[in-house]
């Protein structure tokens, strides 16, 4: 590797680009580009295949076993030694051992903790030696399983890799029911070598006081680390108004707090709510800087008890909000895949479904700053777990000290956002107290266990900042109750999964009332086009050994497949079957949130499993890997729109009550016209009807018996709000397999568009329910899973990902229910 030699003016070497990496046993030598990790650079290499292709994932598995090196060599001049000299990482994984010179620096041993070591006295003038070990996290897991004073169990079937949970590390790199196991390692973030110039900032976090006349004091209090004690300038700037300290810091660690008040702040909002007024904060040494983005809002978790139980709901600036939105996985298996502008696309799509929050889920990554400024931009409030999950984990002293390390680090660099809604201790760990034999024979032991764990993550929290809303597990009753929060719908937040896993009907979701339901979910095949990128034609059979290689939860083609024989004619072909399922898909999901939207205020919120996936494979996700919209995400759209109409069967199926929603600040009045539909595709209007919706409620706009309509038709909907938004729907009676539907008749004519979009002209002769276009290019539809009845036009805006060249008009087809049955 060629030397780094220092900019005299910067005192930082930037550490990032190109290092030697090598096994241990020196059976691979190559290089890697860091930040990255070691499966992307081996691929880069050419020594494995793509892990996300075929059966590649079980070729790849002698990767985490490994022990592997990265080195590199940074040049030092005598005039520039002096000071003190530290390395900065941001993310290591995980566990490791960091030499400079052949001195040991640092062993790290999280994933989700800075390390800054003081490397002064291992440089020498001239070249100096960089050397990381990264050691197999399946070794290094085993032998602390091994060291514990009694067994700490992991989900097997989530982690088909073992004792990930005695690793501070993604959980979901040793499996899960979504994700490829591969546990992979690397580096991540930023690195570099630094000089230190008497102080550097170590912490920078901010309190809003908010004082009677509306105005707010804005505290921001800045920890500096000093190597012996000096006088450093501080500026402190908020939007413009800059102001300059000179502090004098002793050894260690020094706070400096300063005041700014905000006369009349604009306020943030959740999207939907309101805008998104953000401050820009800057402080600033004179070598280094650090800005953060400033909303000014009040945040509020309302648990007040009532006839049900007790409240769980978020009020942002006095008004209480409810949540829609999605749970947030991370982008991709392997972080070097991960890049801003495709995660950007995720988040905005989320918005454009009219998300307003999601919930970064606790067995991934607490998510690098980026991400939040666009949540916060995007206006989409954040539930943040800790990274715990569906595991139980051990309670000694080093790793409690360990975690709770973790703890202050995260929450001191996150809790300034606005779009940080709440933290959650973790996700499902009181529920895997029920999961293994050893916690149930020994339920005193391991609950012990767990809450001394919970515990230290809190007061590590509260001790970060105080005033930050904590949450102490998902699903969970309340504080310190230990109960069943999977079906216990009177109070706190609960994960409903009887619909899937139980493999209960999809009305099953309108026998419970959550107060917020943080989980819930349905699977679905990955689309077509993706579908081709990682299988080939013999392999598109969901029994295929590579279909099942991209199928993680066990049981889950067979309850793809035995929910389609229960509601609908199976399908003729496998891209009609990978279609059907993600229309049933949208169906399951859309009949919980419009039935628990119905209960507002009794509910406020549903964040449904899971928005993205982390590769191609077939899961709860509504967004495909890479971004584009699946069926349930156009219908996610829908059903999340702030003012909406849902038709709600009753349970005897003798009445169709249509409940409309008001989600904004506003009186809405809404009209509604129904239609019956035959199986030709004629309609004849039934009924209208009109009502009023109070801001922030939900009412009922009219009921309509089932006797009104006839045998073998569909009921269907139109409605438009006196705020402009609008919407329609269709209602079966019974199930779509004993619907016989007339030929639809579907025509698609593109028609290219001068701004690069084309516009695809959908007409239907026969009734044509859920359409779906499928393009062979990427790209954003106006609209998708639609309805056309007899002589029906729709005109569909299609907007390439990449700009097409001239001339280029991509193929279309069209599915729908009709079509895609098997007729013999």
């Amino acid at each position: 590797m060629p030397p780094e030699t220092l900019n005299r003016d910067a005192i930082c070497i930037d550490l990032s680009g190109d290092w030697l990496l090598a096994s241990t046993d020196n059976s691979h030598a190559l290089t890697i580009a860091l930040p990255g990790d070691v499966h992307s650079a081996l691929q880069q290499a050419g020594i494995i295949a793509d892990p996300y292709a075929g059966r590649n994932e079980a070729d790849v598995q002698w990767v985490a076993h490994k022990d592997w090196v990265l080195e590199r060599t940074v040049t030092i001049d005598a005039d520039d030694l002096d000071g003190c000299w530290y390395l900065d990482f941001e993310s290591i994984d995980t566990v490791a051992s960091v030499f400079v010179n052949d001195q040991l620096v640092l062993q790290a041993e999280n994933c989700f903790r800075r390390y800054r070591p003081d490397v002064s006295s291992a440089l020498v003038v001239g070249e100096n030696r960089l050397r990381i070990v990264l050691h197999s996290s399946i070794a290094e897991g085993a032998r602390r399983q091994a060291a514990q004073p009694f067994y700490v169990p992991y989900h097997d079937g989530n982690s088909p890799i073992a004792n990930g949970n005695m690793l501070r590390k993604p959980q979901c790199h040793f499996g899960w029911d979504w994700n490829i196991a591969i546990a992979p390692l690397g580096i991540y973030g930023s690195l570099a070598l630094r000089r230190l110039e008497t102080a550097r900032i170590e912490h920078l976090t901010t309190r809003q006081l908010w004082l009677t006349d509306g105005s707010i004091d804005l505290q921001v209090t800045v920890t500096l680390f000093a190597r012996e004690p000096g006088i450093v300038p501080i500026h402190f700037e908020l939007d413009g108004m800059r102001e300059r300290l000179d502090c004098a810091v002793a050894a260690g660690e020094t706070r400096i707090t300063h005041v700014f008040t905000v006369a009349k702040p604009r306020l943030w909002w959740p999207a939907g709510s309101g805008e998104q007024a953000l401050s820009v904060l800057n402080v600033e040494l004179p070598d280094e800087s650090v800005t953060r983005q400033i909303g000014f809002r009040t945040i509020e978790l309302v648990t007040d008890k009532d006839e049900a139980g007790s409240r769980f709901a978020f009020r942002i600036n006095g008004r209480e909000v409810f949540c829609r939105g999605a749970n947030w996985i991370p982008a991709d298996a392997l972080v070097s895949r991960v890049t801003l502008q495709g995660v950007e696309d995720l988040l905005q799509s989320a918005v454009d479904a009219n998300m307003n929050m999601i919930r970064v889920w606790g067995g991934g990554f607490y998510e690098p700053d980026w991400f939040y400024d666009l949540c916060d931009r995007l206006g989409l409030l954040v539930w943040q777990d800790f990274m715990f999950a569906c595991n139980l984990y051990p309670s000694t002293l080093d790793f409690l000290d360990n975690v709770a390390a973790e703890v202050d680090y995260q929450v001191k660099r996150l809790s300034s956002h606005p779009s940080i809604a709440l933290w959650c201790g973790d996700n499902e760990l009181v529920g895997a107290l029920t999961w293994f034999e050893e916690s149930r024979k020994d339920r005193d032991r391991y609950l012990v266990s767990y809450d001394r764990l919970n515990r230290t993550v809190e007061a590590a929290m509260k001790a970060a900042c105080p005033e930050a809303i904590w949450w102490p597990s998902s699903p969970s009753v309340g504080h310190l109750n230990f109960g069943d929060a999977w079906h216990a719908d009177g109070a706190g937040d609960m994960h409903y999964w009887s619909v899937w896993h139980e493999n209960k009907s999809f009305d099953n979701y309108r026998t419970v009332r959550p107060r917020f339901c943080s989980e819930f979910g349905f699977q679905s095949y990955t689309s077509m086009p993706i579908v081709r990128q990682f299988a080939e034609t013999r392999d598109l059979n969901i029994a295929s050994p590579v279909m099942e290689a991209h199928q993680k939860n066990a049981g889950g083609n067979e309850r793809i497949a035995g929910t389609m024989f229960r509601y609908f004619r199976f399908p003729k072909d496998f891209p009609s079957f990978v279609y059907l399922s993600q229309i049933q898909q949208g169906l399951a999901i859309r009949t919980a949130v419009d039935y628990w939207r119905s209960l507002k205020p009794h509910c406020m919120g549903t964040l449904y499993w899971q928005l993205n996936d982390t590769w191609p494979v077939a899961s709860w996700s509504s967004l495909d890997y890479g971004g584009n919209w699946k069926a349930m995400h156009y219908m996610a759209r829908r059903f999340f729109q702030p003012v909406a109409v849902a038709a709600i069967p009753s349970a005897d199926r003798k009445e169709i009550t249509f409940s409309m929603v008001n989600d904004t600040a506003e009186m809405v009045t809404v009209e509604l016209q129904t239609f019956v539909v035959s199986l030709d595709g004629e309609r004849r209007p039934l009924a209208a009807a009109a009502g009023a919706c109070a801001p922030d409620r939900a009412a009922t706009l009219v009921t309509i018996g089932t006797g009104d309509i006839p045998e073998g038709a569909l009921l269907f909907w139109s409605f438009e709000a006196s705020n402009g938004m609008r919407g329609e729907g269709h209602h079966v009676q019974g199930t779509y397999k004993a619907l016989d539907l007339s030929p639809s008749g579907l025509t698609l004519e593109t028609v290219p568009r001068l701004d690069g979009a084309f516009d695809v002209i959908v007409s239907a002769s026969g009734l044509a329910l859920h359409v779906m276009i499928e393009g062979d290019v990427e790209g954003r539809y106006s609209d998708n899973a639609f309805d056309l009845t007899a002589g029906e036009t729709k005109v569909i805006r299609f907007t390439p990902k990449v700009l097409l060249a001239e001339g280029i008009v991509p193929s279309f087809i069209a599915y729908d229910l009709e079509s895609c049955q098997g007729k013999g």
